[in-house]
């Protein structure tokens, strides 16, 4: 190896590990502590054990050149291989990388948006009442809005609280918010897949992480059991947020800095170890 690589110029081999190695950081960042995390280890060990067997085997000779060229057949397969299993990683990604400022996301939301979510959550929580509210930003929800009831109604507390009562015909499925209007009711969000989320977790949240993870929306769950609010963002769950911290930690996530408005900003943020806290909290629904 040293010999091989004393064959290029030294600023030429430091530049390529750099590159690598960032490569390999960011791929291993994008999967730690999703489903794709063990895959990527198997992966990487298969890879490792199959090159160093086949190096070993053939080097200096011609021998086994079979068995190099199922070899190479092989990489061929492992990269299709990857890009089926990790298809909703990948598809996850490429969501994540529409939302970049480079191609114009983060535009944000008016700060009146969730002051009014906020303040129809507190009423659902208290009365325990479930619900299921995705707030859209850059990835539009056409698809799913067509399967629910249209309203394009102006967003109101009221009208969230009375989507959700109980009996009410729509009660059961979630609610689309486009800007300042509730653009659909009775819509049935995509549940993450087995696994994704421990088994005492409901429907709800389910629906939640999965739209959340099929788009950049935030997802917002009350949990009918026992009140419980929690946010789906990017496939990941934040529950038990308090009620008192619900309203800046869904602004944090929905107005851009330069809408905010003078009032709101001495409200104090939910750091990242809140936020973990609250992710690790165990759920009863």
């Amino acid at each position: 190896m040293l010999e091989y690589l004393g064959s290029y110029p030294l600023y030429q081999v430091i530049l390529e590990m750099a590159v690598l190695w960032i490569c390999v950081y960011f791929i291993f960042r994008f999967v730690q502590g999703t489903r794709a995390a063990g895959a990527v280890k198997g992966f990487a060990i298969v890879l490792v054990v199959f090159t160093l067997l086949i190096r070993v085997m053939t080097r200096d000779s011609d021998a086994f050149g079979r068995l190099n060229y199922i070899y190479g057949q092989f990489l061929g397969l492992l990269a299709i291989l990857l890009v089926v299993v990790f298809q909703p990683e990948l598809r996850q990604a490429f969501i994540r990388l529409g939302q970049a400022r480079l191609f114009g996301a983060g535009r944000g939301l008016g700060s009146s948006v969730p002051q009014t979510i906020a303040t129809a959550v507190t009423f659902l929580s208290k009365s325990q009442f479930g619900a299921i509210i995705a707030i859209e930003r850059e990835v539009k929800l056409g698809g799913l809005v067509e399967r629910g009831q249209t309203l394009n109604a102006e967003l109101s507390a009221s009208l969230i609280e009375s989507i959700f009562w109980p009996n009410s015909p729509l009660h059961d499925l979630g609610v689309v918010i486009r800007g300042k209007q509730i653009v659909a009711a009775g819509v049935q969000f995509p549940l993450a897949e087995e696994g994704v989320l421990p088994a005492r977790y409901g429907s709800r949240h389910r629906a939640a992480v999965g739209l959340s993870m099929d788009s950049d929306a935030v997802v917002v769950i009350v949990s009918e059991e026992n009140g419980a609010v929690s946010i789906a963002e990017r496939g990941q769950l934040i529950y038990d947020i308090p009620r008192d911290e619900f309203e800046q930690a869904l602004r944090s996530r929905l107005v851009a800095p330069s809408l905010e408005d003078p009032a709101t900003n001495s409200t104090d943020t939910v750091d990242a170890a809140t936020s973990d806290e609250l992710v690790n909290t165990p759920a009863t629904e």
